[in-house]
């Protein structure tokens, strides 16, 4: 039996998945870290794999850009495959000077504009939040491997391309250190269904300095981002 957009088979897909929006990002994970990696799924061309890592089983797919395409890759892994442990990696674009391409960072909690929310019928503002055993086991994994990371909130927006070139200060001004475009979905769908969620992204520009990295550094180099990903999903 296959779902709607996934069109897996059942126990194709491993209780712990990695979760690049880039498909091919997805596919350079599953060639480059995953031992004995199979594709389960290319519907659409958003590959999905499943191999294994230090003899751990582990899927990566890709979901694809935003908050509907996070939701719905995300709700079908979690509901229909039994998905545990759900790892954004991703980029971000950065709110602080202090923050240089290529850093790690671990969005603690994820405010967003959308309103995605809107399902759950909650009666006030909604502050979706990573799983604490991720949040612990990437810490975890960052001291055993040297591989640092920041902590702290991010924005999930809808916009790519703002109107107002400064929509990102007021952001910035209540402390929110990067922006990226699905982890608030994820972590809603997760905390719903009780099960582990954590977003892990690396900066690929910053709007203070105006730095940016190259679409190719952005599929294929921010390798410690992935390590670190997979050394969580293992723990």
């Amino acid at each position: 039996m296959s779902t709607h957009i996934l069109a897996a088979e059942h126990g194709d897909i491993a209780e712990t998945v990695l979760l690049p929006g880039d498909p091919l990002r997805a596919k350079y994970i599953a060639e480059n870290f995953l031992d004995n990696p199979r594709c389960y799924s290319s519907v659409r061309n958003m590959l999905g794999f499943t191999g294994t890592y230090k003899g751990v089983p582990v899927s990566v797919q890709g979901t694809g850009m935003g908050m509907p395409s996070m939701g719905i890759y995300s709700y079908e892994l979690i509901h229909e495959y039994k998905c545990r442990n759900l790892i954004r990696v991703g980029t971000a674009g950065a709110f602080l000077e202090s923050l240089d391409i290529g850093d790690v960072i671990v969005a603690v909690g994820a405010s967003t504009d959308s309103n995605f929310a809107h399902t759950y019928n909650l009666k006030g503002i909604y502050a979706p939040t990573a799983g604490y055993e991720l949040l612990c086991r990437v810490r975890d994994a960052s001291r055993e491997t040297g591989i640092p990371f920041k902590a702290g909130n991010v924005v999930s927006c809808d916009v790519f391309y703002e109107h107002d070139p400064n929509w990102w200060q007021s952001w910035a001004d209540v402390g929110i250190m990067a922006v990226e475009m699905e982890a608030a979905a994820l972590y809603m769908n997760a905390a719903v269904a009780g099960v582990n969620a954590l977003a892990i992204m690396t900066v690929s520009d910053n709007f203070v300095t105006n730095e940016k990295a190259t679409a190719d550094e952005r599929e294929k180099k921010f390798t410690d981002m992935m390590k670190l990903a997979l050394e969580t999903a293992v723990k």
